[in-house]
């Protein structure tokens, strides 16, 4: 009983938390020039400086599904099949979920870390005194950065999931890339697009959210610093897995 109290407890911190974020973005936008900078070094942590290890996945993964289900589908001839199976696993379910997975694991822990490096060295609270809003100033561009980044991280690896799997397709059954793609966006659906969408904000904002507020809970021991960044990890993960199965839950009976 007092476990499920604790967990709600925090649930209702971390919207509470959430809507503190979302309130600062105005005035983030407004005045947040000297925030900026913040900004744009985040998008180029979190999307540029990652776009060779998920274009590697994203090219395995693409591959993988064909090379699995190609055969599986040429044995029932239904070979047609293998570009809604593409769509389903690279644009609407693995890419977004495997994006997410890369962003935790490099941004997550390092935004964790970082602030609880600021809170232990007492800057936020330097911030504090000189009248500037230290959620504003440091949790909201790294909010927006890490959402940002995992929308533009989730269309690339798309990209490449469907260009590697192209590339096997055109070892086993050659094929120009206009018939190969025009099929794949014969399947394509908007819906397919909404929920990817949907999907990859909804997991920046977590991990995001997630990493800062880690990050802000430390007290005053430098050994809470890496504590953070394991539960920031740790938590992100779990919310990005939940979040994903709700989402496809919604997506599939909206479909019925």
């Amino acid at each position: 009983m007092l476990k499920s109290k604790v967990f709600f407890n925090d649930i209702l911190y971390t919207l509470g938390f959430f809507t503190k974020i979302l309130k600062g973005i105005g005035h983030f936008i407004l005045r947040g020039q000297a925030s900026y900078q913040i900004l744009i070094m985040q998008i180029l942590f979190t999307f540029v400086e990652a776009l060779g290890i998920a274009a590697f996945l994203a090219i395995g993964i693409g591959a993988a599904v064909n090379i699995i289900g190609m055969p599986l589908l040429a044995g029932i001839s239904q070979e047609r099949l293998i570009y809604p199976l593409l769509i389903t696993m690279i644009t609407r379910e693995a890419g977004p979920l495997l994006s997410a997975f890369i962003v935790i694991a490099r941004s997550g822990t390092a935004i964790a870390t970082e602030v609880a490096g600021m809170v232990i060295s007492h800057e936020v609270e330097a911030y504090i005194s000189v009248g500037v809003d230290p959620i504003e100033h440091l949790g909201v561009p790294r909010f927006l950065g890490v959402t940002i980044s995992m929308f533009l991280l989730n269309i690339y690896f798309s990209i490449f999931g469907l260009a590697g799997s192209f590339a096997v397709a055109k070892v086993f059954n050659p094929m120009p890339a206009v018939v190969y793609f025009n099929n794949l966006l014969q399947v394509l659906t908007l819906y397919d697009i909404l929920i990817s969408i949907v999907k990859s904000i909804s997991f920046g904002a977590i991990i995001s959210v997630v990493a800062i507020l880690k990050g802000f809970g430390v007290e005053r021991a430098s050994t809470e610093i890496p504590v953070a960044g394991l539960k920031a990890v740790g938590t992100s993960f779990a919310g990005c897995i939940m979040a994903d199965i709700l989402l496809s839950a919604l997506y599939y009976t909206s479909l019925q």
